[in-house]
């Protein structure tokens, strides 16, 4: 047989499986044992979390890089390419190492049926073990108790925070969301949270495995000032660290202070001007983020971000409250039909003063007449176009020099706008100039 291309092997994945989603780790662990997958490397660090995976992850993956050591992070899922899922020591792997890895598991799960992230997250470990690295920091999929990234036995497990969202998977309360993510905890091993209010079910879990617990507002804290922040927390010896005068971040930087409460648990060198430094360059691709383009001889502001559900739309509402414009922000979003779009819209209503309305180009996505109606009936100046590219050019056209666009709603539209800014302002885009 004719060695598969990268595109190949991944629409071979999408039909492997009957269905997308399959909850349970029996198939992964079959499978990793035929391919004597041990663990990734000496220190495992594992996120989950409703929002603020990616970013904490990202944080992360900085400040032991910072260290000199060799980090590989697993995430999910991507915006433009697959290979963004894996990255080794801060690049992203090869078409090549991934079809080497997907041949690999191949060969070893043999009448075995494994859904495409259960394909993805063994071919993630078989790289991540060939590469000598000191550490990976790996983003559960969905959940946590039953997802392929909980093969491995994590030496600090951390939970960003605990929302709505996957309902039909998770539950529809805090409490049966939590149970899922309190199940990648280890006995005795460190659990860090930076929800400040935890269901009581994952403070349950964290009694009955004996894990030391660090839970923000309590074991560690951070202060948002108007020029800077500051952050205090804990060292694995008990004792207090303090980190003043941090410069002010584009991400979230509650997940930032989450990422610092691991980091000096982990015993390594800490010095205050290297840590603020490698934070400060941290950017995750549409979180939070800011770009300015030139298109038709206009700079047009922009900020990308993935937020899909009502916990991000809350927490972007608030940042922007904090950002507050010259001129008007313009909206340009889309949605998936199984988010909550009421939840998702409220918040940010005050914020946009313009709307412009897309499908998503996948099945899953929410009826563009749906997200006009429920709009126009909340007041808000809508219009609807074929596309997420077709609406930001609209936006595009109508915006000043002193408006900002917005997209957001899913991967799916930060995608998009991403495709179209290559197409339009290929140089900026490449670039991923920030204004």
């Amino acid at each position: 047989m004719a060695e598969r291309s990268l595109g190949e092997w991944l629409a071979y994945l999408e039909q492997l499986h009957p269905s997308a989603i399959d909850m349970g780790l029996e198939r992964s662990q079959q499978v990793a044992a035929r391919l004597g997958l041990g663990r990734p490397a000496a220190r495992v660090i594992t996120v989950t979390g409703t929002n603020g995976k990616g970013s904490t992850c990202a944080f992360l993956a900085a400040l032991l890089a910072d260290r000199e050591l060799k980090v590989g992070v697993y995430s999910s899922p991507h915006l433009l390419r697959y290979n963004e899922r894996v990255q080794i020591e801060g690049r992203e792997v090869s078409d090549a190492e991934l079809c080497e890895a997907f041949s690999a598991v191949e060969a070893a799960r043999g009448d075995i049926s494994l859904t495409y992230f259960e394909m993805g997250t063994l071919a993630a470990f078989w790289l991540f073990e060939r590469s000598g690295l000191d550490a990976v920091v790996l983003e559960v999929g969905l959940g946590g108790r039953l997802d392929a990234v909980n093969l491995i036995d994590a030496d600090l497990s951390l939970v960003t925070s605990i929302g709505l969202d996957h309902a039909e998977w998770l539950g529809n309360t805090r409490e049966s969301v939590a149970v899922e993510k309190a199940g990648i905890l280890r006995a005795g091993r460190p659990a860090l949270c930076g929800d400040p209010l935890p269901p009581q079910p994952l403070l349950d879990k964290v009694a009955e495995l004996g894990c030391p617990f660090y839970g923000r507002g309590q074991q560690y804290d951070l202060q948002i000032g108007s020029d800077d922040w500051s952050w205090r927390g804990v060292d694995n010896q008990g004792e207090a660290v303090e980190l003043l005068s941090l410069p002010l971040l584009d991400l979230p930087m509650e997940n930032a202070a989450l990422a610092l409460q691991a980091f000096v648990l982990m015993d390594l060198p800490r010095d205050a001007g290297r840590i603020a430094w490698a934070l400060k360059q941290t950017r995750v691709t549409g979180r939070l983020d800011r770009r300015r383009v030139q298109w038709q001889g206009r700079d047009i502001h922009l900020l990308l971000d993935v937020g899909h559900n009502a916990h991000a739309a809350e927490y972007l509402a608030r940042r922007l409250a904090t950002q507050p414009l010259a001129g008007k922000r313009l909206a340009v979003f889309g949605l998936l039909a199984d988010k909550d779009l009421h939840g998702v819209i409220a918040p940010l209503l005050p914020a946009i003063q313009s709307w412009a309305v897309a499908p998503l180009p996948t099945p899953r996505s929410r009826p563009v007449t749906e997200l006009q109606q429920t709009l126009q009936n909340l007041g808000a100046l809508v219009a609807s176009y074929g596309s997420v590219a077709a609406a930001l050019q609209a936006q595009c056209v109508q915006a000043d020099a002193e408006d900002e666009i917005l997209v957001f709603g899913s991967f799916y539209s930060v995608a998009e706008a991403l495709e179209w800014m290559a197409r339009h302002a290929p140089e900026d885009a490449a670039n991923g100039f920030a204004g």
